[in-house]
């Protein structure tokens, strides 16, 4: 069952990043000045789509504590850089971001170590 709720807070956090990038990129630019800023950054939260990534957020919260029941941190926590992995490959085809050659190393890098601490657990 540990492996379930780290495959849900993935998900869920993947969910989060990929819906708040491609929402603002659909909304105006925050204003320049404080106090209409906090304004703008306050009325999203009624924005159904924002608020739906926030609630995703909590959930996945939940599921890590789940997940940390069953798992010692520092074997559980490596598989959370999946979602790093997944943002980078939605990024580029959802949201058309850019791939470069350190971006794809990393990546690969990410995916390596996760490999490793998979065996080493």
């Amino acid at each position: 069952m540990g492996y379930i709720y780290l495959i849900i807070n993935i998900i869920l956090t993947v969910y989060c990043q990929v819906l708040l990038k491609w929402r603002l990129q659909q909304l105006p630019p925050a204003p320049e000045s404080s106090w209409e800023k906090l304004w703008f950054f306050f009325w999203l939260l009624f924005d159904p789509l924002i608020f739906s990534a926030l609630v995703a957020t909590f959930l996945a919260g939940l599921a890590w504590m789940a997940a940390l029941t069953k798992f010692e941190l520092s074997y559980a926590y490596p598989f959370s850089t999946i979602s790093f992995v997944l943002v980078f490959l939605l990024g580029y085809f959802f949201l058309q971001e850019t791939i470069n050659v350190y971006k794809v190393a990393g990546t690969l890098l990410i995916i390596l170590g996760v490999i490793l601490v998979g065996r080493g657990g």
